[in-house]
């Protein structure tokens, strides 16, 4: 698969703009704060719905603007796919595909695979376990459309049961707070086996990409709860529905949601030792890009087809030889790259020249 065209309408710095990438390698080129990067953004969007930033809706509004458009089509398997965004200043966005409003947003996730590596993906590793958590669970959902429908189960079900301890206090009912304690334990435990699963889907690509792109030794994961499920032995609704009940007076005090997968720490370990602490800069960085090309080969196998790539500055921070390890693990497809320095990139595509108002090639 891979985008036709892009159209965006007051988002980020651009009012206007249309780009048609090659399906190949694209090289977007021109200095800091040319636009580059919301080029990639804007791709994203219309793929994960969200930014890969970080950042909320309202951000890509163009300053002076009320609201953003996003468009573009995708050649896919079965034909063409367009993905529209519209991001008001004020309400709720508005996303159509095909011209349609989609039943479920994971229906957009499961037809279009992208994975995106940009420098804060640091954070990955040096940062506390959210954004791991987010990691894992983003790619569950492209692999497996349930696991995104399970997700966002939780999700409720976890505001629901917080709403009512915030409101209430020691007061909340404890029938109603059975009933929410039963749906965070059936939709958190599939959550859990949704994460281990990519986990072990993950293993052998992540190693050789941990390899390949410079290292010696092994990237593994130290997945802990604490709610007592673990990798090795499973968990179960049964497991978390009593780690709620154990936990409730505790719950009931602080008005919130103790236990559960929103709290577990998907932790990484280098050669035995945690990554987050104890690793380089370097074996952090590399492990970073590690999880990105690890999850890139699982998409390509499991849809039997390439996912959209996106690298965003990613050649400046590496040495011309764990570039080249880079490039060689991707053997084809579509992919868009960043750089301010065209001679970074070790492989030859379609140069785009990109001023923060149009794209020339």
């Amino acid at each position: 698969m891979y985008l036709s065209w892009l159209e965006l309408s007051d988002t980020r710095c651009y009012r206007r703009l249309r780009f048609e990438p090659e399906d190949g390698l694209n090289v977007l080129v021109g200095p800091n704060g040319a636009g580059k990067t919301s080029i990639l953004e804007s791709v994203a969007y219309l793929g994960l719905l969200r930014s890969f930033r970080g950042t909320p809706d309202d951000a890509v509004i163009r300053t002076g603007a009320d609201r953003s458009l996003m468009r573009g089509e995708f050649t896919v398997a079965s034909g063409t796919l367009r993905v529209e965004i519209e991001l008001p200043r004020v309400g709720r966005r508005r996303v159509l595909v095909n011209g349609k409003r989609p039943q479920r947003n994971r229906d957009v996730l499961a037809q279009v695979p992208i994975v995106a590596f940009q420098p804060d993906d640091l954070d990955l590793v040096k940062r506390g376990p959210g954004l791991r958590r987010d990691y894992l669970d983003d790619l569950a959902a492209q692999l497996w459309p349930q696991a995104g429908a399970d997700q966002q189960d939780y999700e409720r079900a976890v505001r629901q049961r917080n709403t009512l301890l915030k409101q209430e206090g020691r007061g909340a009912d404890p029938v109603t707070l059975d009933v929410w304690d039963d749906r965070v334990a059936v939709s958190g435990a599939a959550v859990f086996r949704g994460r281990a699963r990519v986990i072990e889907t993950l293993d052998a690509a992540l190693g050789e990409a941990y390899r390949v792109v410079g290292e010696r030794g092994t990237l593994t994961w130290d997945y802990t709860t604490n709610w007592g499920a673990s990798l090795d032995e499973g968990g179960d609704e049964a497991m978390l529905r009593a780690a709620l009940a154990e936990r409730r007076p505790r719950d009931l005090d602080q008005r919130t949601t103790t236990a559960g997968p929103h709290r577990d720490d998907p932790a990484l370990v280098v050669d035995g030792r945690a990554a987050r602490t104890m690793a380089s800069q370097g074996e952090q960085r590399t492990v970073a890009l590690a999880l990105r090309v690890g999850a890139y080969r699982v998409l390509r196998t499991h849809r039997a087809a390439h996912p959209i790539l996106l690298l965003d500055d990613v050649f400046s921070e590496l040495d011309p030889l764990h570039a080249a390890g880079v490039m060689s693990l991707f053997d084809g497809g579509q992919v868009l790259v960043t750089t301010a320095r065209e001679d970074e990139v070790p492989a030859t595509g379609r140069r785009w020249d990109v001023d923060g108002r149009s794209l020339m090639r």
